[in-house]
């Protein structure tokens, strides 16, 4: 019997924002249109879009001049279909309406859904798949944490915005002859501080994967000091933590507001107190998720994005597609639903911080 030929197909973004989504968003409705002659439906918010049917048409011209703007155009969410929150603070109940995303997958006669997101999307998309749903997956994350590709949309325009960050307190920092703490995102895995501390030449890198110890910081940057070094860029990630303290874990909502921050300022207060140096924190924050993406995450996301509407012409759903050395390549969701990817501490990158004299905390 001959397949058949898929002829709608769902599209939404989950999660954070980050830049590249609508560089994505672009290169999956041309290529659909253009090569396949899909109709393509854009889900707004998210998950959370597709349990109330929210949608809009996307034609080929509607994507026009999306390729360099930040965020995305159909909005996103971290609904999860599996745990809905109902009721007023304090008096939630939790409930699974993943059948009703299931539901609306049918009415709306999609033959496939695409989902780009991180880890938390994926996941969904994975037990989404496990009921039926024909889904494929594309790698997105400022904080490089997804496992199964070895980039994802959104880290180099963050890493750019960070390091030039960096680069921009060193002047303000050895004018004053300070110790300048920025904080970057990264709450369970360090790839963005370390990448930028490295690329911005930090001083002092701390990363979730190695706690770190203030006296091991604070005796570093007073025998600087004493070698003549007036002032210190010291790198960490919002979800670094010093030596006997657990790492918990932030809820969506504490994102918007209390934890982000605190970190860098926590840090800030033990070399002060240790070393008596003049010490200022810089929190990016959003700062890091705004703006146009780099030239290779507009490249990377339409590459990805391609790929995704290939895999669905050819039937080949439940994956999420992969960059594998230089080659666009697909891997089962259930390979990538797992636990978040850490900076391991053999990784080579931890060796070539070290090699150039860069303190880890440690």
């Amino acid at each position: 019997m001959a397949k058949k030929r898929a002829r709608r197909i769902g599209i939404l973004t989950g999660g954070g924002d980050c830049p590249g989504l609508n560089a994505a968003i672009r290169a999956v409705v041309r290529s659909a249109v253009r090569d396949h002659k899909m109709e393509v439906l854009g889900i707004l918010e998210g998950f959370k879009g597709l349990l109330g049917m929210n949608t809009v048409p996307l034609a080929y011209d509607d994507v026009a001049n999306i390729l360099t703007l930040g965020g995305t155009i159909l909005g996103t969410s971290r609904e999860n279909p599996f745990k809905v929150r109902r009721g007023k603070p304090g008096k939630e109940t939790v409930e699974d309406r993943s059948d009703l995303v299931v539901e609306s997958y049918r009415k709306l006669k999609f033959d496939a859904l695409i989902c780009i997101g991180g880890d938390g999307t994926h996941r969904k998309a994975h037990k989404l798949a496990q009921k039926g749903l024909a889904i494929i997956g594309i790698p997105k994350t400022i904080d490089h944490d997804l496992r199964g590709t070895d980039e994802t949309i959104g880290f180099d325009s963050c890493l750019a915005v960070a390091t030039e960050s960096i680069d921009r307190l060193h002047s303000t920092a050895a004018s004053h002859h300070r110790i300048m703490i920025i904080e970057v995102m990264g709450n369970r895995a360090g790839w963005l501080a370390l990448s930028a501390g490295i690329a911005g030449g930090g001083d002092v890198i701390l990363i979730p994967e190695i706690r770190y110890s203030p006296e091991a910081i604070s005796s570093f940057l007073v025998e600087r000091r004493r070698r003549g070094r007036r002032f210190s860029i010291v790198v960490v990630a919002e979800g670094t933590r010093p030596h006997g303290m657990s790492v918990p874990r932030l809820s969506n909502g504490d994102y918007g507001g209390d934890p982000v921050g605190k970190v860098g300022v926590a840090v800030a207060r033990q070399i002060h107190d240790m070393t008596g140096l003049e010490t200022r924190v810089t929190v990016l924050g959003y700062v890091q998720r705004g703006g146009r993406p780099t030239p290779n995450d507009r490249i990377l996301a339409t590459r990805f994005g391609t790929e995704a509407v290939e895999l669905v012409a050819r039937g080949r759903c439940g994956r999420m597609v992969c960059l594998r050395g230089n080659e666009i390549e697909s891997l089962p969701l259930a390979r990538v639903a797992g636990p978040p990817l850490t900076v391991p501490a053999d990784h080579p990158l931890i060796a070539a911080a070290r090699s150039v004299g860069t303190c880890l905390g440690d």
